[in-house]
């Protein structure tokens, strides 16, 4: 499998969700089914209520925002930004001084996105269309990035995470929730499209992934959080395998 023909996969798949041709998964179709699939990931039905509700996709293995301790007037950097739930959830955090950014490569989630920022009245958000493997950002410009379910995506992990470390400022912090693996996979998954795209195909071994967090240059590296991953179509040879981590770093 090439990079550019997995990122091409993934890109399409989620242009599709944007534009909901297709949902994540045949679990979470829409409706109440999506805020129930949001919630399981961590979000409470107050969170959901506070943000505009075309922004919840039922994406994402975690709640980066309630554990990143973010503070009125902070500038935070969203990896993966989709529909936007985590961004206008920070939104809320930062208050009228502070800016919220969310980085995404698809064209369709910006333009939704931003629909929804409209929709929403929010003033302190801007989306971007850009690849997390590139930012489109200068250099110590944020103070807090967070990510949810959107790393495992790319190919090339520790370029994504040396991306994130450049942009933030001296002392700024990561808190970004992933997939990662307990033990080999099987070979198939990690050559299926299909499987990438799932945030399956990509996920690392736990240990590997938190050592390309530390060569990337961070810091006093925390697991918050972590729990079996599990939903109603899991491949029953991925039960146990699959971990969803929340883990804090600083630069």
């Amino acid at each position: 499998m090439k990079e550019k023909e997995i990122k091409e996969f993934v890109k399409d798949h989620y242009s599709k969700i944007a534009k909901k041709e297709e949902s994540y998964c045949s679990c979470c179709s829409g409706g109440d089914l999506t805020i129930e699939q949001a919630k399981s990931a961590g979000y409470s039905l107050e969170e959901l209520k506070s943000i505009p509700s075309d922004a919840v996709f039922g994406l994402g293995c975690g709640n980066p925002t309630a554990l990143a301790e973010i503070k009125e007037g902070e500038v935070i950097l969203d990896l993966g930004s989709g529909g936007g739930i985590d961004v206008f959830l920070a939104a809320n955090k930062v208050g009228p001084k502070g800016k919220v950014i969310g980085v995404d490569m698809t064209h369709e989630m910006v333009q939704t996105a931003t629909a929804n920022a409209q929709n929403g009245k929010y003033e302190n958000v801007e989306f971007k269309l850009g690849e997390i493997e590139k930012l489109p950002l200068e250099d110590n410009s944020i103070d807090v990035i967070i990510s949810n379910c959107v790393i495992n995506l790319t190919t090339d992990k520790l370029i994504a995470y040396k991306e994130a470390y450049r942009v933030l400022k001296n002392g700024g912090r990561i808190l970004v929730a992933d997939l990662v693996t307990n033990g080999n996979i099987p070979e198939e998954l990690i050559k299926s499209f299909q499987a990438w795209s799932d945030c399956i195909g990509g996920a690392l071994e736990k240990q590997k992934y938190l050592d390309i967090i530390k060569k990337a240059g961070f810091k006093n590296t925390e697991m918050l959080e972590q729990h079996y991953f599990t939903e109603p179509n899991l491949d029953e040879r991925l039960i146990g395998k699959i971990t969803s981590i929340q883990i804090k770093a600083v630069k």
